[in-house]
């Protein structure tokens, strides 16, 4: 149990954001901060990992985009988390046929964890790559800012309804460094905040990712200035169950939310409502959120498998096909996974959601 003791450092009792925040990001003990949790001997796989076609799509998505906006000279695509750089290293092989895209757009990834951003640097060896801990080198617009489960991975806040009282939910470290589950009056903030949306005022058991807006406000910030849009994929949901999301996963298998803590995977599903009202709230539009199903499908993944398969010999179609299905597949991440595209733009006709 003194393993434990770690997470919690200054403080015995945490809100349940700052103790994820800990367990996931702190700098010596931090699960992003010596694992790499990536495919098959990881402990998840995303879908860039799964196929490369979904990588293609968005650069698809990308340049149909900045050919939306006008073809500007100053183009900004900013990866968030880019976990591997699986996704840019296919992007960036893709904008190679689009000379003129090619030739102007800038590439900036957003990343937390030093660890992964060594790992990044050894796979993408593109020199006009940037990485990045803020947005202040983006200067002329407009940005795409782009996110493959990157919502997921940061921590929220949970609350408890009871009458008239709003309770945050915290961990606490006992006399034998045991973590319980405690409540204690929500700050008048928080309450504040919690009633400001409409998308959470029925709930009596409520998660709010705090964290996560402040990012998100940094990019609404740019985009305000610039133009541009965010585009976010991820696991989640439309109506909350009233039930906690949080879960963590090792080995590609559940792992209890206790155990193996900076050692195995803690998220939570993000809800899509939510994040349509705080975009909406921040002037930005928002399309309806539709299903990674959709999504792939509008951007032609099907065709372009077409088109490569013919090439390929019966074996490596058959793998083809496979990936792309457990892409869209409704009972796999096909309606699971979300997008949500915010943006401002007098133009609305974005690929994908037309």
């Amino acid at each position: 149990m003194k393993s434990n003791l770690k997470f919690f450092k200054k403080s015995k009792i945490l809100p349940v954001d700052e103790f994820f925040q800990n367990v996931l990001y702190d700098e010596k003990f931090g699960y992003y901060a010596s694992k790499f949790p990536f495919g098959e001997k990881g402990d998840f796989i995303t879908s860039p990992k799964i196929s490369f076609l979904f990588s293609e799509m968005i650069a698809v998505w990308i340049i149909s985009t900045w050919e939306l906006f006008g073809k500007p000279k100053n183009f900004n695509v900013v990866e968030l988390g880019p976990g591997d750089g699986s996704l840019t290293i296919t992007l960036l092989k893709s904008f190679k046929k689009f000379p003129e895209f090619n030739l102007i757009k800038k590439i900036f990834l957003y990343e937390k964890s030093n660890y992964l951003k060594k790992i990044q640097k050894k796979r993408i060896l593109d020199k006009n790559v940037n990485w990045i801990t803020n947005f202040d080198k983006i200067k002329k617009g407009p940005v795409i800012f782009l996110g493959n489960e990157f919502f997921d991975a940061i921590p929220i806040k949970q609350f408890k309804r009871r009458r008239d009282f709003v309770l945050e939910k915290n961990f606490t470290l006992d006399k034998k460094l045991k973590i319980k589950e405690t409540y204690n009056k929500a700050s008048n903030n928080d309450i504040k905040i919690l009633k400001s949306f409409k998308t959470l005022r029925k709930l009596n058991f409520i998660e709010l990712p705090k964290f996560g807006f402040q990012e998100l406000k940094k990019m609404i910030k740019k985009i305000s200035k610039l133009k541009g849009c965010i585009l976010l994929i991820d696991y989640g949901y439309l109506k909350s169950n009233n039930l906690s999301t949080l879960q963590s996963v090792m080995k590609h298998k559940k792992n209890s939310l206790f155990d193996n803590l900076g050692k195995a995977d803690v998220t939570a599903h993000v809800n899509f409502s939510l994040l349509n009202e705080f975009f909406q709230k921040n002037n930005l539009k928002v399309n309806n959120v539709i299903t990674q199903k959709e999504f792939l499908e509008n951007m032609g993944i099907f065709e372009r498998a077409k088109i490569i398969a013919k090439k390929m010999r019966f074996s490596e179609q058959a793998d083809l096909f496979l990936r792309i299905k457990r892409l869209i597949n409704p009972n796999s991440m096909g309606n699971l996974f979300k997008v949500i595209l915010a943006y401002k733009s007098n133009k609305n006709n974005f690929a994908g959601f037309r």
